[in-house]
């Protein structure tokens, strides 16, 4: 047993070597080959020498790497490769921009650290409501005025790569752990764990960078174009541009948005083509984008108040008419089932969805819920099963026909709870980037629309 004395040296001992260590970090550095050795005491312990207590133990130690190592200075994140600045204390910065984009970095991840609760109280959001909610504002504030179809501003295609840059630098450090094998220096084989990227993230995120930089040059395509838009005064952008009679499509509803116009004689064939064949491209990227922010949201998991709220009966949910149509035992088609609802306008369209996810979220339940206590109440509950599967598999198609005919449909509240209550910060990059990227194609494909449109009509009229 110890004596208070030889505890009282132990920790002097140890409070002299702290304050050598403070000592240290004071002292200016050290010359470029000059380091200082660990101490032998140290590398005894690790190195389980005959001088070291571990020599002589019974009990196996798990592999670890020795203290040598971990005095070295660890290698710069990818983050700071990849925006040229350097670690704190390491030496001058280069320029402005260093310290400029240094000072994004802290901007950034303190207000995630923080949840955007400036006051530090703890009562913000937490960190993957923060980070979507950026990727977002950081698309408002980037795109929030791109209406036409003309290259992006340099300052803002910089503020978005850069920016993004530094959102996306999160995923670097998001891993799973997988049994791998490692040759020691004498031979022998052993056991460990390594990491790599999380599956979700690596198969994704490359993705979504590639349709993010084929967007930007579809924008930086349109340099030279035989179309020009009216600005808010009723005025052409272009003073050289043959005058013409601005028509849109689009009537009241977005009456504050540019309208493009075009010469009598209309577009040019090559023009005509180049803007469908870019319409096409933007069409299958935003199809990319949906089926990947579909796939993480199927992934996220449904909030209890979302279940909690929903209804005991999906037909309470979808209305009569919804029900006897996907009720009906014979062929289902969700096209004929919109067609009779006769949906004008999105409005009416998020309000369906809504319903139909609830119901088809209360039919996947009693479908798997299983209380039979006699032979007929198991078939019974049998045949109720089959018919809710059958249910929830007919709203699961509505739902899916819905979106794809309503492709600018906002979230509906499925979705929304999942953004809210949802954890996971490598499913919230994934699920903002995605959306942020579906949002802008879908605009890219509306825009050009308005110039068919346009080109058609001044067709029609000359």
């Amino acid at each position: 047993m110890e004596t208070p004395s030889s505890t009282c040296d132990e920790g002097s001992e140890l409070d002299a070597r702290s304050q050598s260590d403070f000592d240290d970090l004071d002292r200016p550095p050290r010359g470029r080959g000059h380091r200082r050795e660990p101490s032998s005491d140290v590398s005894s312990e690790c190195s389980g020498e005959p001088g070291s207590p571990y020599a002589s133990s019974p009990y196996p130690r798990w592999p670890v790497c020795t203290l040598a190592a971990a005095r070295v200075p660890p290698p710069a994140a990818p983050l700071l490769k990849r925006l040229g600045t350097t670690r704190r204390g390491s030496g001058a910065r280069d320029g402005k921009a260093g310290d400029s984009e240094l000072q994004l970095i802290k901007e950034r991840f303190s207000k995630l650290l923080l949840g955007e609760d400036m006051s530090g109280s703890g009562k913000g959001v937490s960190t993957s409501v923060a980070i979507s909610n950026a990727i977002t504002n950081l698309y408002a504030t980037v795109f929030g005025s791109c209406h036409r179809l003309e290259p992006l501003p340099p300052e803002k295609k910089s503020m978005w790569r850069r920016e993004m840059d530094c959102l996306l630098s999160v995923c670097d450090y998001i891993v799973e752990f997988f049994p791998s094998k490692e040759i020691s220096p004498d031979g022998t084989t052993r056991e460990v764990m390594a990491t790599r990227p999380r599956s979700d993230i690596y198969v994704n995120l490359p993705a979504l960078e590639k349709l993010d930089d084929m967007l930007l040059e579809i924008l930086d395509s349109f340099q030279k174009t035989e179309f020009w838009y009216v600005n808010d005064k009723g005025q052409k952008d272009d003073p050289v541009a043959t005058p013409c009679r601005p028509v849109s499509h689009r009537g009241e509803d977005k009456w504050w948005l540019p309208v493009p116009c075009v010469t009598k004689p209309g577009l040019t064939d090559t023009a005509r083509r180049d803007l469908q064949q870019k319409r096409d491209c933007a069409c299958q990227i935003h199809k990319a984008a949906m089926a990947i922010n579909n796939g993480v949201l199927a992934e996220m998991r449904i909030p209890d108040l979302y279940k909690q709220a929903l209804p005991k009966c999906g037909r309470a949910s979808v209305g009569d008419l919804i029900y006897r149509h996907m009720s009906f035992p014979g062929k289902f088609s969700p096209e004929y089932l919109l067609d009779c609802l006769e949906i004008s306008s999105e409005h009416e369209a998020l309000e369906a969805a809504d319903g139909v996810e609830a119901a088809m979220h209360v039919w996947r339940r009693k479908a798997s819920q299983r209380h039979s206590r006699s032979p007929w109440s198991a078939v019974k509950d049998l045949m109720e099963s089959d018919k809710n599967v059958m249910l929830a598999s007919r709203a699961e198609d509505v739902l899916l026909c819905l979106k794809q005919r309503f492709p600018g449909l906002s979230q509906t509240t499925l979705d929304a709870s999942k953004i809210q209550y949802n954890k996971d910060v490598g499913q919230a990059i994934l699920e903002s980037y995605s959306r942020v990227l579906e949002s802008l194609a879908y605009n890219i494909v509306t825009c050009i629309d308005d110039v068919l449109f346009a080109d058609e009509a001044t067709r029609k009229i000359a």
